[in-house]
């Protein structure tokens, strides 16, 4: 088999616009495609890919899970929930877990949860306070909260319910909400991902939880891109020191195998009931044992520790030779979610980064992103740099 050359498949639909390269399998922090060229993954699928590839305590944790149950079904327990939750809740200090299977899944539900917590309590239409340049997801509802009008074009009309407010503003969104009786909660993400890595401070995250202590309403935290240890801690949040009422999860929780969590804390945690929502996959034994494990393995491994120190080694080398580079505007991010925005679109990178051997990808236009598998080490972080200096100073030199 040879890579594709064409940019869509005559039976797939064209919903995305491909690097014409197919990938066949994977080690470590490094993949090969289907003709044997190899790349270092600056991508992990796009956050996905905590432990790397082919890591071989999941893989036999995988291949034994296969052999017991891939599927059964909500009807009846699953112990695998029951364990999985326990250790969420309890690195969270939070209360209980919904399991479903993406990151839009638990961001739907985390949107249902904020809307029935307003509806118990007597308010007929909740609203919710969204962010700019946020993204959520892409069914009707989450796409609505998202900030992007991109990806609303052509889907309207959006759902109602939603209050737009800049980052970091804490004036502004008193100033949105000042007497406005039907707000229910607030929802973001930490660290914007899709937005082009903007970080939520740590005294506006402080300020946040105490409004939404002083008016009841839910903290609502997105996860999904930069949680799971990516920025040295389990959960981006915890940097501020505080607790969410919700909290979705995904990507990095299983290690690619699809995935999906809600964390609620005591607030949030009995607003579903039977029959409020529901998943046929969702919380299957074999995501199950992907979760745990991923998580088992990121602690004996000290994967935390590796993504705080190794983040900082690769976000200090980027500083130092691309920070400097007129047209290159600034460096940000932490731990292994880092961004490197530039003057111009540069979407052009990412077919020129895979020519060279490195996955990544390009957000909000203009940013270099780069969130590669937790097991990264100092060296490939060096790689990641020698191999993207040349391709940044030659678009810059454009």
């Amino acid at each position: 088999m040879t890579a594709p050359t064409e940019a869509t498949s005559p039976h797939v639909m064209n919903t995305y616009g491909r690097v014409p390269i197919a990938l066949e399998r994977g080690e470590g922090c490094r993949v090969w495609d289907v003709n044997g060229k190899e790349y270092l993954d600056g991508l992990a699928g796009i956050a996905v890919n905590t432990l790397g590839h082919n890591h071989p305590r999941l893989v036999a944790a995988l291949r034994e899970q296969i052999g017991k149950l891939i599927h059964t079904s909500n009807y009846y327990h699953v112990p695998g929930q029951e364990q999985l939750a326990a250790k969420l809740t309890a690195l969270s200090g939070m209360s209980k877990v919904f399991f479903c299977n993406s990151g839009l899944e638990a961001n739907e539900a985390a949107l249902k949860i904020a809307r029935k917590y307003g509806v118990d309590r007597g308010i007929a239409k909740p609203e919710i306070v969204v962010y700019e340049k946020a993204f959520h997801g892409r069914s009707i509802a989450t796409m609505s909260a998202t900030g992007n009008p991109k990806i609303h074009s052509g889907f309207g009309p959006l759902v109602e319910g939603f209050i737009r407010v800049p980052l970091n503003d804490i004036a502004a969104i008193r100033a949105a909400t000042e007497g406005n009786p039907n707000v229910v909660a607030v929802f973001f993400e930490t660290i914007q991902g899709e937005g082009g890595i903007h970080r939520m401070q740590a005294k506006y995250l402080q300020e946040l939880r105490q409004l939404c202590d002083e008016r009841d309403w839910l903290m609502m935290v997105d996860e999904v891109q930069c949680g799971m240890g990516r920025t040295g801690k389990w959960f981006a949040h915890q940097w501020a020191g505080i607790v969410p009422d919700v909290m979705p999860l995904a990507k990095g929780l299983g290690s690619g195998v699809p995935i999906g969590a809600v964390v609620a804390g005591p607030k949030a945690a009995e607003v579903l009931q039977p029959g409020n929502h529901g998943t046929t996959f969702g919380g299957n034994p074999l995501a199950m044992r992907a979760g745990v494990e991923t998580i088992r393995i990121m602690e004996e491994d000290g994967l935390l520790d590796n993504a705080a120190r190794v983040g900082a080694h690769l976000k200090a080398a980027l500083q130092r030779e691309l920070g400097s580079l007129p047209g290159v505007t600034e460096v940000r991010g932490q731990g292994l979610m880092l961004g490197v925005e530039l003057d111009r679109p540069c979407g052009a990178l990412i077919a020129r980064a895979a020519e060279a051997g490195l996955l990544l990808s390009v957000t909000a236009d203009r940013v270099i992103r780069l969130v590669p598998p937790l097991i990264l080490t100092t060296a490939e972080a060096d790689e990641i740099v020698a191999r993207l200096k040349p391709l940044v100073q030659a678009l810059l030199a454009e």
